[in-house]
């Protein structure tokens, strides 16, 4: 494995730093300049008072040095972020595409002009964990790219990530979070922290199941699943985790619903196409870092908006068929 720093755990760092230091500068600035007035004597004809001026309006001359540090650091920070896919490219999983099937309802909604909402349902990798700042989790770089390709759409992505719950605790807020908030397409991330807990797959598979049930029977959204991320603390445990991928896939196919492979699509990234996985999972061997949520997010929009082309070339994919697979 490559020794290479994920160099989003350094952004992440640093932001908040520089953040901080922006909040802090006009407190400390307009501090400065008053102990500055108290010191200054009134003006007088010998060079003294020149002398103490000059000395008491030094620490405001530092303080401004280091806001243009930090503005510096900020600015570092955004392009680092903005430009993340010049250093790696986003590329899809070799060897071809497969067929996909569609995403009706959102793709319809959009199609006719109308408001689309999007509900990404999950645990710590849809909240952003890893992130350097909201700005750059999945939902959000999800939602402009959808901004960027259709300007004119009315396109509202809601973040009802939690980190460290999985399919037993969504369920408890399934109702509130994601029906009551009527979705044109709900994107459920789970399973990762069953396997990490041990839980059974088979009771997790069971509790998504009926969970999809519910949301189609409220409205009938366009549904995708997320199965766990390729990373080193998931591939500690091999055997369950291998076993929850398969089971996702086929409550996918039993429910007629959609499921992005992200396990598939990240071992891809490091064993085709010799990303270092240090270069898109943080430090703690398990979140994403800013390039792997931007890639990840690239590939699910971009499967959107091929769905959304279909809809308007007329190609009409029966719903049972709705095998969403992006590979």
């Amino acid at each position: 494995m490559s020794s290479l720093r994920p160099f989003c755990l350094t952004a992440w760092l640093a932001a908040p730093a520089a953040a901080a230091l922006l909040l802090l500068t006009p407190v400390s600035q307009s501090r400065a300049q008053a102990q500055t007035a108290q010191a200054t004597p009134a003006p007088s004809a010998n060079s003294s008072s020149s002398q103490t001026t000059v000395a008491a309006t030094q620490p405001a001359a530092q303080q401004r040095g280091i806001t243009a540090r930090a503005i510096d650091k900020v600015k570092e920070v955004a392009k680092s972020a903005g430009d993340i896919f010049s250093r790696v490219p986003c590329l899809p999983p070799k060897g071809g595409s497969k067929p996909m099937g569609s995403l009706p309802h959102v793709a319809a909604k959009l199609v006719a002009g109308k408001p689309v909402v999007i509900v990404a349902f999950g645990s710590s990798s849809t909240a952003g964990y890893g992130a350097s700042s909201p700005e750059f989790n999945y939902p959000n770089r999800l939602a402009a790219q959808l901004h960027r390709k259709y300007p004119g759409a009315d396109i509202t992505v809601v973040n009802a990530g939690v980190g460290g719950e999985d399919a037993p605790e969504m369920m408890k807020r399934l109702q509130t979070q994601v029906i009551d908030v009527h979705p044109d397409m709900v994107i459920w991330q789970v399973g990762t922290n069953a396997v990490l807990r041990n839980l059974d797959p088979d009771d997790t598979a069971k509790l998504v199941e009926d969970g999809i049930s519910r949301i189609q029977a409220a409205g009938g959204a366009d549904i995708v699943l997320i199965d766990p991320q390729y990373s080193p603390a998931v591939n500690q445990r091999k055997e369950s985790a291998g076993k929850m991928i398969k089971l996702l896939g086929k409550v996918a196919e039993l429910r007629h619903v959609g499921i992005f492979p992200r396990f598939e699509v990240m071992r891809d990234w490091h064993e085709n196409q010799s990303i270092p996985v240090e270069s898109f999972v943080i430090a703690d061997g398990l979140h994403m870092n800013d390039w792997g949520y931007a890639c990840f997010a690239q590939l699910l929009g971009d499967d959107i908006i091929r769905s959304v082309g279909q809809i308007k070339l007329g190609v009409n994919v029966p719903a049972d068929v709705r095998a969403y697979r992006p590979m």
